[in-house]
């Protein structure tokens, strides 16, 4: 009887020496699988490219339970570099912010920054405004009724700005005009 019980202990514990190896051969592929797809360069970049993978699941989470928000503080860093003039870090900051693109606001602030930096009193820069018409049918697609309340803006809507931006891309006679010059940009 006593032979019995200790045959039992020893089975048991091969099932579960079975499980813990069939569960390590599954972390081990998942593993191999997840370096295949980030491809790290060197051995120092794994650690960056495991806390990009840990942050992109993360945020596709909370899209699929309704909790996803904005990182505040990156947008706030891209609000502070936007009244500085600093487009181009304004943008990479608020795209930061918003990884997934959902928050009307933040895309909002990207279009308006093609805008701002792409205004010129003789010539606007197409390429510029292309990318920001771009930008703007996605706020458009996200919430066709937004209205900024930031009151250092002074073109409110996704429609006002995206009637400057076509308008910016059409060549027409008043381009031509040496007082144009003299417009403010807004």
């Amino acid at each position: 009887m006593y032979s019995k019980s200790v045959w039992q202990i020893i089975t048991v514990k091969e099932r579960h020496i079975q499980i813990l190896g069939i569960v390590l051969g599954a972390f081990y592929a998942i593993f191999i699988a997840w370096l295949y797809l980030v491809e790290p360069k060197s051995i120092e970049e794994v650690p960056a490219k495991a806390q990009e993978s840990i942050e992109n699941v993360t945020t596709k989470t909370q899209i699929a339970i309704g909790t996803y928000e904005i990182d505040r503080a990156k947008f706030n860093e891209g609000l502070a570099a936007f009244r500085q003039d600093n487009f181009i870090v304004a943008r990479d900051n608020f795209e930061k912010s918003d990884p997934e693109r959902r928050d009307a606001q933040t895309q909002f602030y990207i279009a308006y920054s093609f805008y701002r930096q792409g205004f010129g009193r003789v010539s606007n820069d197409d390429a510029l405004f292309k990318q920001g018409l771009e930008q703007m049918n996605r706020v458009i697609a996200l919430d066709k009724n937004f209205k900024s309340g930031d009151a250092d803006l002074q073109l409110k809507t996704p429609i006002e700005l995206k009637n400057e931006f076509e308008e910016g891309l059409k060549v027409t006679a008043t381009d031509f005009n040496p007082f144009k010059v003299l417009r403010e940009r807004k």
